[in-house]
C-alpha cells in the first residue's frame, strides 16, 4: 500500500488540521501554523499517518514543539478514545493467546501500520494537562516490558478529576477502550 495521499486528500486534511489548530490555541499558544504546514507538506508519509489518525476519529492536533530537534508532536485529541481504534487487545502475542472471541486486531500492530506511536504514561499525563480526555472511555498506553512479560498491559483514563493508570490482561479488549498515539514531524 502506498502511504501517500492524493493532492485533494492532502488539501482536505490540512484544512481540517488547521481548523482544529486554530480552534484549540490553548494546546499550542506559541506555535505558528504556517511553519507546521510547511513541514507537513514536506513529509507526505507523515501526512498519510495523520490522515489515518483522522480517519479513525483521533482528531490529531499539535501538542508540543521541541526546539532542539525542530519537531512538532501531533497527538490524538478526541474527547474519548478514538472510535476507529477500539475493541483491540494489546499486542500480537495477546491476540494469538485468545482461544475464542478474538478481537479483529491488536493495538501495537495497528499503530505500526498507521506509522504512529502509542502514548506512554508520561505523554498521557501531559495530554491530560491540556484538557479532560477519556472521561467515558479508556486508552491502552505503552506497557513496561516487566509488566508485559507477566501477561499484563496498562491503560489509562480520567475519572473523578484524576488520571488513573490501570492494568488488565493484555488479551482483554473492550468496546470503550482504544488507544491514543502521537506522531513527531
Amino acid at each position: 500500500m502506498e502511504k501517500q495521499l492524493t493532492a485533494t486528500e492532502s488539501e482536505a486534511l490540512l484544512t481540517s488540521l488547521k481548523t482544529r489548530f486554530e480552534k484549540n490555541k490553548n494546546r499550542h499558544p506559541e506555535l505558528d501554523w504556517h511553519r507546521i504546514q510547511t513541514k507537513l507538506e514536506a513529509s507526505p508519509e507523515k501526512l498519510w499517518s495523520l490522515n489515518q489518525m483522522e480517519l479513525t476519529e483521533g482528531e490529531p492536533d499539535v501538542i508540543h514543539y521541541n526546539p532542539q530537534t525542530d519537531e512538532y508532536t501531533f497527538c490524538d485529541c478526541s474527547p474519548e478514545s478514538p472510535k476507529g481504534r477500539r475493541s483491540l487487545c494489546y499486542d500480537k502475542k495477546a491476540l494469538d493467546s485468545r482461544k475464542e472471541h478474538k478481537p479483529k486486531n491488536n493495538v501495537l500492530d495497528v499503530a505500526a501500520a498507521m506509522g504512529i506511536a502509542l502514548l506512554n504514561e508520561e505523554e498521557y499525563r501531559f495530554l491530560q494537562s491540556l484538557g479532560n480526555f477519556d472521561s467515558k472511555s479508556s486508552s491502552w498506553i505503552q506497557t513496561p516490558k516487566e509488566i508485559r512479560e507477566l501477561g499484563g498491559a496498562i491503560f489509562a483514563d480520567f475519572r473523578y478529576n484524576t488520571i488513573f493508570i490501570y492494568h488488565n490482561g493484555a488479551e482483554s479488549y473492550y468496546a470503550a477502550r482504544g488507544f491514543r498515539a502521537s506522531l513527531k514531524i
